[in-house]
């Protein structure tokens, strides 16, 4: 099991930005992915955005392309996602996952570790 720890999440007005962190305890993670879920009250968690260590290849649901943007800083242990433009919508806690392996996954069942979460709220 890999241990996650998210930070950075707050509250910011429509149009605002944040910055969440993701570190991990692996000083390397190869042939691993790492995603970003969110889940809101009542409604399942759902696929945000995953990126894989060896390519740092991205990949990201289609209500946030263009507005999010997932990074890996491997000298600091830790993936970032750098949101911008945000809307209510985005509203929920964020979670930080990891899972052995570079095939596609969007399917929170595909992670086997998780972080706590970290709460976003957009609001004006």
């Amino acid at each position: 099991q890999v241990q996650l720890v998210e930070s950075g999440g707050g509250m910011v007005q429509p149009g605002g930005s944040l910055t969440l962190s993701c570190a991990h305890s692996e000083r390397t993670l190869d042939t691993f992915t790492v995603a970003w879920f969110r889940q809101t009250p009542g409604k399942e968690r759902e696929f945000v955005t995953r990126i894989t260590w060896t390519s740092q290849h991205t990949y990201s649901d289609d209500s946030v392309k263009g507005r999010f943007t997932i990074s890996w800083d491997k000298a600091k242990n830790t993936v970032y996602l750098q949101m911008n433009n945000l809307k209510p919508e985005d509203t929920a806690v964020y979670y930080c996952a990891a899972k052995y392996g570079i095939a596609a996954a969007d399917n929170r069942n595909a992670y086997s570790s998780w972080g706590q979460g970290t709460q976003v709220t957009v609001s004006s």
